[in-house]
């Protein structure tokens, strides 16, 4: 290992023979020190983006880009196991829940290292060690009751999401500094995985979270194209799909498609981290307050210019449109849960299915059945239908901005259920999980920041809620404390810790961009102080 490539986490010895070799460390810093200094450029335009929508500067379609914009340039032909997507399922890294996912009967399975998983040091660990498993088809799992879980012949083609841009890795440091979280996910996998998906048949496939701009998908795209030279692999063998999850990238759906061209998979609409950074973006304007986040649905009008925008984007460039997440979960010990999860799903895939959308999202493998079948009606035998091209649609800046509410529609029980959600989420996250199931719906970190983001925006709008009372710092810390009782008080697990967290994001006068950064502390701290005792 390089002296100046540090890992500061434990390591057991598996992990460091299977994972952390000094000639993967040597790759991962490599990556940062070529790439780091444009990451933390692109991380200060963010900001500067920011200070000019809180002036009053509201988004637009880029002029200098136009030429792009409805340009007849295509992106490259799908890989054939990356060209029938129409159920794609997502989950942690965790070995029964891969296993499951992958033997789902879904065409597509997102291994999450984002938004479903606690990034605690083993966590991450483990899941880098249960991707190379699955890739190897070694992976298996005992459950207490012996029941054993195994690959099937035939599954889901693997995804990797790793984490974005704006997050750290405390674990590894590179010339004394913390190492991008983004490039160390991508690297640990590409390094140990990637030639061997490519002698299976398959490749080296990623979703990307959290893009802003079209420069940061460039600084993939950058490298990609290094790390295919490093390792030896055939240049376009890597694809990524982005997730349409900021507002800001929703102006820029086909300048991030033309950036990754030669490694592009499609666009994907992320539609609870949509929500969340519509919030936080327009978070000083009291026009763009919105109410219970239930009244959110994927009709309300700058959520359908949104997906309508994102599927004429793709096929405009023969792309893949990728549905979202509908956030319902069955419940097998209530059965009239699991009806209306089911309905609720049905509806929400049929409605992608028409809007011309090639694929979807599902969180639990009883879904994948519901979603195939609506999609298996529109495209048959085919395995897109990337010929509509909604040339119909023409969506201007207003509409993306328009949320078609005025004011009201904030109520004590969406206050309660932001504020129940929130804790619960942060809790279970602080215990290491990251995707959490909470009132038949799977939580995971954007709907806990949609939940924690709504809640600093009534406080600092002063919203009235609709039975007329102002929510105020003391409705709020009275109500927190009802739900803190009713999900076990502070002394149940580490919700005083999550009661915490929560405060610091809601009330203080300013926002925080990622709840994810502060709880990462309180992680990192936490696990620290175990491994001590």
């Amino acid at each position: 290992m390089s002296d100046t490539v540090k890992v500061l986490g434990g390591i057991e010895d598996s992990y460091r023979e299977s994972l952390l070799t000094p000639e993967a460390l040597n790759f991962i810093g490599y990556l940062h020190r070529k790439f780091n200094n444009e990451r933390k450029s692109l991380l200060e335009a963010r900001s500067k983006r920011q200070d000019q929508i809180s002036k009053g500067i509201m988004p637009d379609f880029d002029p200098e880009t136009k030429v792009i914009r409805g340009g007849s340039w295509q992106v490259a032909e799908a890989p054939l196991d990356l060209n029938d997507r129409r159920v794609e399922i997502t989950g942690p890294t965790d070995r029964k829940m891969m296993i499951n996912a992958l033997n789902s009967g879904a065409k597509v399975f997102m291994a999450d290292l984002e938004d479903a998983l606690s990034p605690s040091w083993k966590n991450i660990l483990e899941g880098q060690l249960n991707l190379k498993r699955a890739v190897r088809r070694e992976i298996d799992f005992i459950a207490e009751n012996g029941k054993e879980y195994k690959l099937k012949e035939h599954i889901a083609t693997l995804l990797v999401r790793p984490r974005g841009w704006h997050l750290l890795d405390s674990h590894i440091q590179v010339d004394g500094e913390s190492v991008s979280a983004s490039l160390m996910d991508f690297g640990l996998y590409i390094f140990h995985n990637g030639n061997v998906l490519l002698e299976n048949g398959s490749g080296p496939y990623f979703y990307l979270p959290k893009l802003e701009h079209y420069s940061e998908a460039r600084l993939w795209n950058q490298v990609f194209t290094e790390a295919q030279t490093y390792l030896g692999i055939p240049y376009g063998s890597i694809r990524a799909t982005v997730l349409i999850e900021t507002i800001l990238a929703a102006f820029q759906m086909e300048e991030i498609l033309y950036e990754l061209k030669d490694h592009s998979s499609g666009l994907n609409a992320g539609r609870w981290d949509y929500i969340f950074s519509y919030i936080k973006r327009f978070r000083d304007n009291p026009s763009f307050v919105l109410p219970d986040r239930a009244q959110i649905t994927m009709i309300v009008p700058f959520m359908r210019a949104y997906t309508e925008l994102l599927v004429k984007s793709c096929h405009t460039h023969g792309a893949h449109a990728i549905g979202g997440m509908s956030a319902f979960i069955p419940n097998r010990k209530f059965p009239e849960v699991t009806e209306q999860a089911v309905s609720a799903v049905k509806s929400d895939k049929e409605r992608e299915a028409s809007d011309g959308f090639d694929g979807t999202w599902v969180a639990h493998p009883d879904l994948v059945p519901v979603a195939k079948a609506a999609f298996d009606h529109v495209l048959g035998e085919a395995p897109h239908q990337k010929q509509i091209k909604r040339a119909e649609v023409q969506v201007e800046a207003k509409d993306l901005l328009d949320s078609g509410f005025s004011t009201g529609g904030i109520t004590e029980a969406g206050v309660r259920a932001n504020l129940s959600v929130a804790l619960q989420y942060i809790e279970k996250w602080l215990h290491g999980l990251g995707a959490v199931a909470i009132n038949n719906s799977m939580e995971d970190a954007a709907t806990a920041e949609i939940s924690r983001a709504q809640l600093w925006q009534w406080m600092n709008h002063k919203v009235t809620l609709d039975d007329g009372r102002p929510f105020s710092k003391n409705l709020y810390m009275q109500i927190k404390e009802d739900e803190l009782k009713r999900i076990g008080g502070e002394s149940q697990g580490y919700l005083k810790e999550a009661s915490q967290i929560l405060d610091n994001l809601v009330l203080d006068d300013e926002f925080t961009e990622f709840l994810t950064i502060p709880a990462y502390q309180v992680l990192t701290e936490k696990n620290h102080s175990i491994s001590q005792n």
